[in-house]
């Protein structure tokens, strides 16, 4: 292997490649991590090689990949105004360096570094910046910078501020779901709009944790919905969002779960569409499916449930305000997940054993979710409610019922 220059040489410059020839040959797993690169660049990508991975081989069908499936030979830079020669032969990738050094094309070897005209750095993307690392020769260096500055621009611990344009006439509200409790559980999307908004207006069941790294001239205003308890009016919550960001701020509407699942979200999206205040709705990870698999509890197994239903509890069966149909889902032979169900757990039960579920079916009561102090207990449908008032479960947890129930994790006794 080629000794590698001094690090200092490199001289980092960022390449435009969109619409332009790109060739690389190889169709490896190095192979497919430099093409997927070159397409979020929106370069026009050519692979020479006789064999791709599956994910490469995905990429050729819709036509974001030209293929030709074959050897490389001398000619096939032509036109080309990057290389990247990433195959398992060091005498092909040496053919490819020379040839593009003659045509001065520049090439990245995979194998070699010392031998390539161009270092590739390690590439972080959020939003419109673009992060490169060169680390002196060593690529997981390069990698950890990379990932700690992202990180810091995720959380906010990093300030890109000088991305922020204050609109001066009508801001914005970001709808963001928080997911089940953790804050590790939240999307990227979703902690890079936490940490650039004016306003936070967030729920008890949102990722606290968020909360406690802004800085301290965001306002956060309290919006929880105590079960049975003390709770803000979903119309003052629409007002807020609303005022705040016609006065010019970016809000974040920051609810745990999804805010399309039984988050209300689109009432607030309604609300601000109304008033013409622009709105962006970024999904979360709902409790309905990350509570039971942090449990060790899946929502479907092969072989055993080929569906699941995501129900409200919040009002048992037989209440004049129930949409949910009890009989049809005491028919079914899948998975049932009820959401916002401890008080109602025993009129949903016997209300399932009624319309046809077995009363000794199992269930799993997962209690303060996705927190250090989440809590997991089995049962039956016939004993889910002595359980549910002898273990004194509170709100917030999540209940399934079915055969899955019965799985255990590796380790874990049944």
């Amino acid at each position: 292997m080629s000794a590698s220059p001094d690090p200092g040489t490199v001289y980092p410059v960022g390449l435009r490649l969109a619409g332009r020839r790109v060739v690389v040959v190889g169709g490896g797993q190095v192979a497919h991590r430099r093409v997927a690169g070159l397409l979020e660049a929106r370069a026009q990508v050519t692979v020479v090689s006789p064999e791709l991975t599956p994910a490469l081989e995905a990429l050729v069908a819709p036509g974001s990949v030209t293929w030709h499936p074959r050897r490389w030979v001398s000619g096939d830079l032509a036109g080309a105004w990057y290389a990247v020669a990433a195959t398992d032969d060091p005498a092909v990738n040496a053919a490819v360096a020379a040839e593009a050094e003659r045509d001065r094309v520049f090439c990245a070897r995979a194998d070699d570094r010392g031998a390539s005209s161009v270092w590739t750095p390690a590439v972080g993307r959020q939003g419109d910046l673009v992060i490169g690392v060169h680390g002196g020769g060593d690529p997981q260096r390069a990698i950890g910078v990379r990932d700690a500055v992202l990180t810091g621009l995720t959380d906010g611990s990093i300030a890109d501020r000088a991305s922020r344009t204050p609109s001066v006439a009508a801001g914005s509200v970001v709808l963001v779901g928080g997911g089940p409790g953790d804050p590790g559980l939240v999307t990227v999307r979703g902690r890079q709009a936490v940490a650039t908004a004016d306003v936070v207006v967030a729920d008890h069941l949102a990722p606290q944790g968020l909360l406690a790294s802004l800085p301290a001239d965001v306002l956060v205003i309290d919006a929880s919905k105590l079960p049975r308890g003390r709770s803000m009016a979903q119309e003052q919550i629409n007002e807020l969002l609303v005022s705040h960001a016609l006065a010019g701020r970016r809000v974040v509407r920051l609810k745990g779960g999804d805010p399309f699942v039984f988050g209300r979200g689109y009432e607030e999206l309604e609300a601000c569409a109304a008033a013409g205040v622009p709105v962006e709705v970024v999904p979360g990870v709902t409790s309905a499916i990350a509570v039971p698999g942090l449990a060790g509890v899946p929502v479907t197994h092969r072989g055993m449930t080929h569906e699941f239903v995501v129900v409200s509890g919040h009002v048992p069966p037989g209440h004049p305000a129930s949409l949910v149909d009890w009989a049809a889902l005491g028919r079914l032979r899948g998975t049932v997940v009820v959401l916002m169900g401890v008080d109602t757990a025993s009129a949903i039960s016997a209300a399932l054993v009624e319309h046809g579920r077995a009363p000794e079916t199992p269930v799993a009561v997962v209690s303060d979710g996705a927190t250090p102090a989440q809590r997991t207990l089995r049962t039956t449908l016939a004993g889910l409610g002595k359980t549910i008032a002898d273990e004194g479960v509170r709100p917030p947890a999540v209940w399934v019922v079915g055969d899955v129930v019965g799985l255990s994790a590796p380790g874990e006794p049944a």
